[in-house]
């Protein structure tokens, strides 16, 4: 059987497309080139299917969330804070699996930063 290899993209609509790739370079530090590609570095993904009525993802409209790995969740949120992004009081640690951090892009999606363990 053929098995995928990885995520090969993730692609969201925006009101703005251009602001906010320019969010997400300028306040992540996702830095994709013109083609939108971006070479992550090695690590877990998780894939996992949620509750249709979780509250997890924020808005009931989101259907899906992005999770992106992070080296230090502390500086990542003060780095967040300090661009005036909208970010979440709380974090929450699951032992052995690491510590997590939401944010929401100016398009307001939630993103969930995780600091693996």
């Amino acid at each position: 059987m053929e098995r995928v290899l990885g995520i090969g993209g993730y692609f969201l609509r925006a009101a703005d497309p251009s602001a906010l790739t320019a969010w997400y370079r300028d306040c992540l530090g996702l830095d994709a080139d013109e083609h939108g590609l971006w070479r992550q570095g090695d690590g877990p993904t998780v894939f996992a299917a949620f509750e249709s009525g979780t509250d997890y993802f924020g808005s009931p409209a989101q259907q899906t969330m992005l999770n992106f790995r992070v080296r230090d969740l502390d500086a990542m949120l003060a780095q967040l804070r300090a661009e005036g992004a909208d970010v979440a009081e709380e974090t929450q640690e699951m032992e052995g699996v690491g510590r997590f951090g939401w944010v929401s892009d100016p398009e307001g999606n939630r993103i969930e930063l995780w600091q693996p363990a």
